[in-house]
């Protein structure tokens, strides 16, 4: 397993990358903006994988992902990669303003889109008509020329990952995915997509976030940090089939009365012991090692995400030095 770190500012991207450390991704929120962050990454590293992880997909065109890889690729050659995740419902409706009805169907559209862009060389025009994008781009400046670069969709439940099997170049999992929805739903959903492509799923690229929460000094509150961080991703009602997979229901309609009780912070104690094995790697460096090896299918490269609700910027960047040195042990 190779690792990283959502971005963690220059400081300890340094550190880390000194480490070991292979990718650095970028999220983004309302306020957040995941090529801003890739911007910075690009300048701040020196030979890991940097890119979005995610970006919203819908809340941009094709064109737009497509320049604003290239640009990024003009300072890091070779190691851009590109996060795409469809957000929401809600968030597509009422905080981009965009249509995302079907949105398997139209991510698949729009990695194919963002690909011709990418690979197009000067002088050849830019051709797509499909379901939701309609594209005729004869781009008249000397710009272009192939760029190969890795399209990862962050894909949670089957039609979305069967997609990314489909038409990206991967997966990039979400920090709830547990061994067993590695194997039991990523694994056969990579394959059926990659054989409608008439491709080997081996091809495929296996990134995911991973919610990691390491403090020698205070393992028990790293150990409720990363609790209340599953909690806060269990209220989502898209993540449902892999509670029921793991017969979780019982916890989890606990989690979200507590989420709507006024005292957030109460969902934790709903996370049981075999939850927070399943997802997290937290507590003190021993503790964490053990949980890590426990772990049968951690991503290809792992991004060790620290937990980010009602967590601080200060402790969460703690929390990246203390996975940078745990990986730094562990080598």
């Amino acid at each position: 397993m190779q690792w990283g770190l959502p971005w963690p500012g220059e400081t300890v991207a340094t550190q880390a990358e000194s480490a070991g450390a292979g990718a650095f991704c970028a999220g983004e929120f309302a306020d957040l903006s995941a090529y801003v962050t890739a911007a910075q990454m690009v300048r701040s590293t020196a030979t890991a994988w940097v890119g979005p992880g995610i970006a919203y997909a819908f809340a941009r065109s094709p064109f737009v992902h497509a320049a604003s890889v290239r640009h990024l690729a003009k300072q890091a050659a070779g190691r851009v990669f590109l996060g795409l995740g469809a957000g929401t419902p809600r968030m597509n409706r009422d905080w981009f303003g965009v249509d995302a009805e079907h949105p398997a169907l139209r991510m698949a559209e729009l990695v194919e889109v963002v690909r011709l862009f990418l690979r197009a060389d000067n002088g050849e025009p830019i051709r797509y008509q499909g379901d939701f994008y309609s594209i005729e781009a004869d781009i008249r400046a000397p710009v272009l020329g192939r760029l190969d670069v890795p399209i990862l969709i962050g894909a949670f439940n089957r039609v979305m990952v069967r997609t990314a099997g489909r038409v990206a170049d991967g997966v990039l999992g979400h920090g709830l995915f547990t061994d067993r929805w590695w194997d039991e739903v990523v694994e056969p959903e990579l394959s059926r997509g990659a054989s409608i492509a008439h491709r080997t799923s081996e091809e495929l690229k296996r990134w995911g976030w991973v919610i990691t929460a390491v403090n020698d000094t205070d393992p028990e509150r790293a150990v409720a940090d990363a609790r209340l961080q599953i909690a806060f991703y269990l209220t989502v009602r898209t993540y449902d089939a892999l509670v029921e997979l793991h017969e979780w229901q019982d916890e989890v309609s606990a989690i979200r009365a507590a989420f709507h009780s006024g005292d957030p912070r109460s969902m934790a104690r709903h996370v049981t012991d075999d939850m927070l094995r399943a997802v997290a790697v937290c507590g003190d460096s021993a503790q964490a090692k053990d949980m890590m090896s426990d772990r049968k299918r951690l991503p290809d490269i792992a991004f060790l995400a620290a937990p980010s609700f009602l967590v601080s910027a200060r402790r969460r960047s703690e929390y990246d030095v203390a996975a940078t040195c745990l990986m730094q042990d562990r080598s």
